[in-house]
């Protein structure tokens, strides 16, 4: 009996190592599923995240393009207006020298002096020049000056009445007016050879 009892505690022992071991595999696997889950819950936080943030740029995206076009219609409806009101501030500043031309045309019927029209038509253009001269538009000097392509347009040559003449401008044909350094119109001048 002994031996059957050996026999029976050897077993018992066996079978209990056999149930430890099987407790250490199920708590092992245990670990394991629940590292897999903490595993699947993090990828779907990242998901979550991911999707979160892609959804957060797009909408920043779409905003940012639709305050981009907003911008673009303003600007350019501010640049049509400014167009079609430049001329606006140049017409109004004129008009003062319109009338005066038109009081020096009445005047030139009804007058008797010669010299009264000469200084109302020399008072109309003094309003011209200082209208230009405020508005940055000046008068290119051409008489006497070196031939300049750049400021000048040469209508025709001739034989310079003087040495000190050649190459340079003889006579003005047509003003030449630049505002600032933009030339406006060249003047067109007549060259001494």
């Amino acid at each position: 009996m002994a031996k059957k009892d050996k026999n029976i505690e050897d077993k018992i022992t066996s079978d209990k190592e056999k149930v430890e071991e099987q407790k250490e595999q199920t708590k092992k696997l245990e670990k394991s599923e629940k590292g897999s889950e903490k595993k699947a819950k993090k990828k779907d936080k990242k998901k979550v995240n991911f999707e979160e943030k892609y959804n957060d740029m797009n909408d920043k995206y779409m905003r940012l393009s639709a305050e981009f076009d907003n911008y673009r219609k303003r600007t350019l409806k501010e640049r049509m207006e400014m167009m079609k009101n430049a001329g606006e501030d140049i017409l109004i500043n004129f008009l003062p020298i319109m009338d005066n031309i038109e009081r020096a045309k009445i005047s030139i019927d009804e007058a008797k002096e010669i010299e009264a029209i000469k200084e109302g038509i020399t008072l109309i253009q003094k309003n011209i020049n200082d209208f230009l001269t405020g508005r940055g538009i000046n008068e290119i000097n051409a008489k006497g000056e070196v031939f300049d392509t750049d400021l000048h347009e040469a209508i025709t040559k001739i034989p310079a009445p003087e040495e000190n003449l050649k190459g340079k401008v003889v006579d003005v044909i047509e003003k030449g007016y630049k505002i600032k350094d933009k030339v406006l119109r060249y003047a067109k001048v007549v060259v001494g050879e």
